[in-house]
């Protein structure tokens, strides 16, 4: 047999304004395609200049600033460079009190939240539709709860005078009829705040979780099933290779909440400043500023905070932009 000639595909047609004698749009027209875009977002862009970024430039500013009550009330603030920064960054309390507490605070509430979102979204996935629906609702509810509210219930619960913790160890035994007061000493301060937080932001892991676990193929748990392999070599072999983007989506938005916790801190007692030995950076900033009267320093603080955020933020979006060159 011969060989057939394949008809060769039409040639596609050239754009319109490069066929020969088309005219070439006019150089305005060009120009305002290209702005529409920008001018439809100018208005929101606008709102967030002066609501975020007007805020941020006044705090940076300050904070180059001596400003107390006397700055205020005569109106003519003092540059002094870099000199709160020296004073925040030179002394020991930073770094053997309000960064031990930031750090060490964040890093066990962000583990304590991804690992009782991940048990609660396992559960989830094993649940029929009616129990799932009870688990989910009651997880929103927590997660609704204004931080305001859930810190005094916490605060409630451990009162030093009438609090349930307190009457349940009198009644077994474990402290005497003074009591103990939770609020003074570093560790049980942190381990109610740790509580705290963790009650509030897991359902959000939970859910986030329990949809990524929904793609995960049912196929390879039976695959390994048949080899044998329990629940935990299932889970890690299996179900967290496929959940890992999701897993490090949800630790980089609970590390950036959890360095930036101030309510939580700062409504239980001690927490406003009263008790030195338990603030974080979030609080010492509002404390020396707002009750110290010292706003330049205080406003280089926050500025501290948010460079560390903003270095949190910056792997976060790296980690996005990843997961989309990946697809």
């Amino acid at each position: 047999m011969g060989d057939v000639a394949v008809p060769a595909r039409p040639a596609a047609p050239a754009p319109e304004a490069e066929r020969p004698g088309a005219r070439r749009p006019p150089r305005k027209a060009v120009v305002m395609k290209r702005l529409r875009p920008w001018l439809l977002l100018a208005a929101p862009l606008l709102v967030i200049a002066v609501l975020l970024l007007y805020p941020i430039i006044r705090v940076v500013y300050l904070s180059f600033q001596t400003y107390g009550l006397k700055e205020i009330i005569s109106g003519k603030p003092r540059f002094v460079g870099l000199d709160n920064y020296r004073e925040a960054l030179g002394g020991s309390y930073l770094w053997k009190t309000v960064l031990p507490n930031t750090v060490g605070f964040a890093v066990a509430a962000v583990l304590g939240t991804i690992v009782l979102g991940t048990l609660v979204a396992l559960l989830l996935q094993n649940l029929g539709p009616r129990l799932r629906a009870v688990v989910i609702g009651s997880s929103l509810v927590a997660w609704a709860m204004p931080a305001v509210t859930g810190t005094y219930v916490w605060v409630w619960i451990f009162d030093p005078d009438s609090g349930i913790v307190r009457r349940v160890l009198q009644d077994v035994g474990i402290i005497g009829p003074e009591g103990f007061n939770w609020f003074t000493e570093r560790l049980s301060f942190y381990a109610i705040a740790e509580l705290n937080v963790i009650h509030h932001s897991f359902p959000f892991i939970a859910i986030t979780l329990f949809a990524a676990l929904t793609t995960v193929p049912p196929e390879l748990h039976e695959a390994g099933r048949l080899d044998g392999a329990n629940a935990w070599q299932r889970f890690w072999n299996i179900t967290f290779p496929v959940l890992r983007p999701a897993f490090g989506v949800v630790t980089i938005l609970s590390t950036i909440w959890d360095f930036k916790v101030f309510t939580q801190i700062y409504l239980m007692p001690g927490g406003a400043g009263t008790n030195p030995d338990v603030l974080n950076l979030g609080v010492w900033s509002y404390s020396k500023a707002i009750v110290q009267n010292e706003y330049g320093l205080g406003a280089s603080i926050a500025v501290l905070l948010t460079v560390v955020l903003l270095v949190i933020t910056a792997v976060y979006l790296r980690m996005l932009f990843k997961e989309d060159e990946l697809r």
